[in-house]
C-alpha cells in the first residue's frame, strides 16, 4: 500500500505515521528523517540540501523530489511505503506520480487527519511550555495552522478529485485514531 498522511501542526501525523507504518508492515518516510540522514552521510543530495540550510533558505523541490525519488526506490518500499511531510506542494504531488508512474505504480490513498483547531492549539500550547519554547504563543500556532491550510487545500483537492483522500478525525487517543486510519484505508 503506498499511502501519503497530512494534518496540521498538531494533530499527531508523525505518531501516527509511524503505528500505522508498522502495522501495515510498510517504512514510513519522513521528509525531516530523508533530509537527515543524506545530510549526515554526505551524500551528494545532502551537502547540496545543506548549502540552502546553511543559507536559512528552502531546500529546492528538485532537491527534495530527488531525495524522495532515491528513498521509495529502495527495497524495502516494494510493498509500500507511508510518506510524512510529502508531497507539500502541487509540484511535488505531479512528481511523485510520474515518480511511482515510471514504475507502473500509483499511490494507493492520500490520508487528511482531521482535528478540532481549538483543542489542536491546546495541545501545542501545551508541548511548547513542556519544551520551554516561550515564542510558541496562541497566536503564533494559530497562524501556522492557517498557513498549512491555505498551502494544504490545494493539495486535498486534489487528492479528493481523483478519489485518494480519505479524512480521518485525528482527536482522541492514539490507538483510535490508528484503527480509524486502518479501516478508512482498508486494512
Amino acid at each position: 500500500m503506498r499511502l501519503v498522511i497530512m494534518g496540521p501542526p498538531g494533530a499527531g501525523k508523525g505518531t501516527q505515521a509511524v503505528v500505522v507504518a508498522a502495522s501495515l508492515g510498510i517504512p514510513h518516510i519522513s521528509t525531516g528523517d530523508i533530509f537527515r540522514a543524506n545530510v549526515s552521510e554526505g551524500t551528494d543530495l545532502g551537502r547540496e540540501a545543506k548549502r540552502y540550510m546553511d543559507a536559512g533558505e528552502y531546500v529546492p523541490d528538485s532537491v527534495t523530489n530527488a531525495m524522495v525519488r532515491d528513498r521509495i526506490s529502495n527495497d524495502d518500499c516494494r510493498p509500500g511505503f507511508l510518506l510524512d511531510g510529502y508531497p507539500r506542494t502541487l509540484e511535488q504531488v505531479n512528481e511523485l506520480d510520474m515518480m511511482l508512474q515510471s514504475d507502473g505504480l500509483q499511490l494507493d490513498r492520500a490520508i487528511e487527519l482531521t482535528v478540532n483547531t481549538d483543542e489542536v492549539v491546546e495541545r501545542l500550547l501545551k508541548r511548547a511550555q513542556d519544551q520551554g519554547r516561550a515564542d510558541d504563543t496562541a497566536e503564533v500556532i494559530r497562524r501556522r495552522l492557517e498557513v498549512y491550510a491555505d498551502q494544504t487545500a490545494p493539495l486535498i483537492a486534489v487528492y479528493a478529485e481523483r478519489g485518494l483522500l480519505v479524512q480521518v478525525d485525528g482527536m482522541g487517543e492514539v490507538d483510535e485514531v490508528t484503527g480509524r486510519i486502518l479501516a478508512a484505508v482498508g486494512a
